[in-house]
């Protein structure tokens, strides 16, 4: 045994404190961001944004996908990818296919990425929505290829596009072949670009590395929960590597915004009416998502709706 692990005596005292939980486990949850003692019921109602300071919790993929989607409009795709271990990596704990094990045991995803087509506010989308809880949302190649077919299914199928990050980056148990998904999806959005098709980037927390240096930052607008971590290195190596202290709130969202990376800080609440509202710009702009000089594949009114959102009368003939 290693002398850092041997056990001294006289060290441990010989009373254990009796630690008590600061909430009751299941029924409450303490918000990361003031400390306020919430209840769960609470947060569902908010969209788990705290109500007394606005911090915006992490939440799995699935739940995310209610926030934005029209209810009942989601049809999952690529549901069977899952991925390999050609690099037959091992941590210092497990093997990678024991650590993938683990994180669909304990999130009931295949990977680190939710995959289909849906409607928001009655836009055709197709979409990607990270999932951090399982191994940090990182990237490997299922959600690389999953992205690359959300993209694939927006161009084919004469869709919007929107990703929605929260991921700590690329996967080191896939090596290269994570970084690899970076240069696939870059292209593919090149493509979408052309076919004048939209792309809506959702940031939340965290939105960092290596995707972040990919798709996440390739959005023709780029939107951010309040308070997201949003970078590419991590702040103290840049820290140490600058030699200098860094500013209040860096690589906050706030701070990232100021600077013009991203185009707009957006609350939970308010994400499916703004995504709505964008959607709409460009579904309006394009003739409904058609292709240059073409019509549209969905059912298009030309007519501009009247301030209630409802239909303009018809003009009388005659």
């Amino acid at each position: 045994m290693s002398w850092l692990k041997r056990e001294r005596a006289g060290i441990k005292s010989k009373t254990k404190k009796e630690q008590r939980p600061d909430v009751p486990e299941g029924l409450w949850t303490k918000c990361e961001g003031c400390g306020e003692a919430l209840f769960q019921t609470v947060l569902d109602e908010n969209l788990w944004t705290c109500p007394k300071c606005n911090f915006h919790f992490r939440v799995p993929a699935r739940t995310y996908l209610g926030y934005v989607v029209d209810p009942g409009s989601f049809e999952e795709r690529f549901a069977d990818l899952e991925a390999g271990d050609p690099l037959e990596f091992r941590d210092a704990k497990m093997r990678y296919p024991e650590r993938l094990k683990l994180a669909q045991r304990d999130t009931g995803m295949k990977d680190a990425a939710l995959s289909g087509v849906a409607s928001v506010g009655g836009r055709p989308v197709s979409l990607t929505i990270m999932d951090f809880f399982f191994m940090g949302g990182s990237m490997g190649s299922v959600v690389g290829e999953k992205v690359a077919r959300s993209i694939e299914a927006a161009i084919s199928e004469r869709r919007a596009l929107i990703v929605v990050s929260a991921t700590g980056g690329a996967r080191m148990q896939e090596g290269i072949l994570s970084l690899m998904q970076m240069a696939k999806t870059s292209a593919l959005l090149a493509r979408l670009q052309d076919e004048r098709l939209p792309f809506i980037s959702i940031l939340t927390d965290p939105s960092t590395a290596g995707v972040l240096a990919s798709y996440a930052s390739l959005g023709d607008v780029i939107l951010a929960e309040p308070g997201a971590l949003v970078g590419f290195a991590g702040a103290r190596v840049i820290r140490q590597t600058i030699g200098e202290d860094l500013p209040p709130g860096f690589q906050r969202a706030e701070f990232v915004l100021e600077k013009g990376f991203i185009d707009r800080i957006v609350h939970r609440k308010q994400m499916r009416e703004e995504v709505t509202r964008l959607l709409e710009f460009f579904w309006r702009s394009t003739r409904g998502f058609a292709a240059a000089g073409q019509a549209s594949p969905h059912a298009f009114d030309p007519e501009l709706p009247a301030a209630d959102g409802r239909p303009r009368p018809k003009p009388a003939s005659g």
